[in-house]
């Protein structure tokens, strides 16, 4: 088990449109991270794992989004996808292993891949309960609550913060770690998360993205 239980991991990424898009700036941002104590790094594309990869020992999560309008699936789609984060240095997988249509192979089969012709751990991101459970029963070594407010089934929940109560479903069902991931934006929620079993917790935007964190305390301002 690479995640120790009770880490805190940190999602180092930046889109394209972002100031701080690129491996020299999230490579700093994991060594950030690590020095604060997180335990873990969360980061996208073959190029930031890389980068990340050189400064940090810490166990990194490593995904490949590919955006196509033909799929609702973007979070590692495919085996070419996961083989290139492994070659990069991911120690672990993520993807997106709910049963939507993707341009790759079923996720079962992907799980099974990665597991067996990479070695490499898997991290589910799951949007429900039944979706945890089949994660499960394909082999993932772990399973995260990263979807859940993301799919046409759960968009509801989205304005509602983090999905607590299919975190607290998950832990209470499944014999695998089970990761909290997904609008966990103040130390409070991060710390109900772990009351309710999480082995792990996955913060992004709220320690990573300082356009998004300046939004939210302009808007707090009512100013635009």
């Amino acid at each position: 088990m690479l995640i120790p239980k009770g880490a805190l991991v940190v999602s180092c990424q930046a889109r394209a449109d972002n100031p701080l898009h690129g491996p020299v700036y999230m490579s700093a941002m994991a060594q950030a991270a690590e020095a604060g104590g997180a335990k873990g790094i969360r980061a996208n594309g073959e190029g930031d794992v890389a980068a990340i990869r050189a400064v940090t020992g810490l166990p990194i999560i490593g995904i490949a989004k590919v955006w196509d309008d033909r799929f609702p699936v973007y979070i590692t789609p495919g085996f070419a996808q996961a083989a290139q984060i492994a070659k990069a240095g991911a120690d672990i997988i993520g993807l997106d292993a709910t049963p939507r249509a993707r341009d790759g192979e079923p996720v079962a089969r992907l799980i099974d891949r990665i597991r067996t012709d990479l070695g490499r751990e898997v991290f589910a991101d799951i949007a429900t309960l039944e979706e945890g459970r089949a994660a499960h029963a394909a082999g993932a070594t772990y399973v995260a609550t990263t979807l859940s407010g993301y799919t046409d089934e759960t968009a509801s929940r989205k304005s509602e913060g983090p999905d607590l109560e299919l975190l607290s479903a998950l832990v209470a069902e499944l014999p695998v770690p089970v990761v909290a991931e997904g609008r966990f934006d103040t130390p409070d929620l991060v710390a109900e998360a772990f009351r309710r079993g999480a082995h792990a917790v996955v913060v992004g935007t709220a320690i990573t993205n300082p356009r998004e964190i300046t939004r939210k305390f302009v808007q707090a301002t009512g100013k635009r």
